[in-house]
């Protein structure tokens, strides 16, 4: 009984250290200017959240997901729409790959695990753009004030603007962005997989 008090006091430590630095990741953020719009910013919270699934399983992933969100959400830029946006993608990113690699935890499993990870991080993305973020951007100004945040993208105009944002910049940015999360997510895993599990492992001495 003592031993499993203890191990669940040091699995909410670790999802408190994977949260904190989802958070500080979150607040680590910067452009990339005339490659894509302005508010499209840089950032890898979702890393610890990922890393947090693996060793710790789906919920963990998820609560440092939400934990995060709800930390991050009162200095929010965007009224909260981009951290729902954000929610939806690290929920979707988290539950896919971290559900996968619970069952298949080699790495074959964890290369596969990432990549659903992808495919989830791109569709939600895209959805989330297209009902939840455009559309807010949408209440707040006109045709001609999305055009002129979304001007980076070439050849777009008021006719095939949604189009545009969703082809030549949602769907690479956050491909983009998955794959490079991915790859620090493939090189740090192992270690920091080792360093969990031992902190977690010696609640049971």
């Amino acid at each position: 009984m003592k031993n499993n008090r203890s191990q669940t006091i040091r699995k909410l430590v670790l999802i408190a250290v994977f949260t904190s630095f989802s958070v500080v990741l979150y607040f680590l953020k910067f452009p990339l200017p005339m490659i894509f719009p302005d508010f499209f910013k840089v950032h890898f919270a979702n890393l610890p959240a990922i890393i947090g699934g693996f060793v710790l399983g789906p919920v963990g992933g998820i609560t440092i997901v939400v934990l995060r969100t709800l930390l991050k959400l009162p200095s929010s830029s965007t009224s909260g729409v981009g951290e729902l946006a954000d929610l939806l993608i690290g929920l979707a990113v988290v539950i896919s790959s971290s559900v996968f690699y619970k069952y298949n935890r080699t790495k074959k499993g964890g290369i596969i695990a990432l990549l659903l990870g992808t495919a989830a991080w791109v569709i939600v993305a895209v959805i989330a753009n297209y009902f939840i973020i455009m559309p807010a951007y949408l209440k707040v100004t006109d045709t001609q004030g999305v055009l002129a945040k979304l001007a980076v993208i070439k050849g777009i105009n008021e006719n095939n603007f949604m189009e545009y944002y969703i082809l030549f910049a949602v769907i690479p940015f956050n491909l983009m962005l998955s794959i490079a999360v991915n790859i620090v997510t493939y090189f740090t895993y192992k270690k920091v997989s080792a360093l969990s599990k031992e902190f977690y492992e010696g609640g049971k001495e």
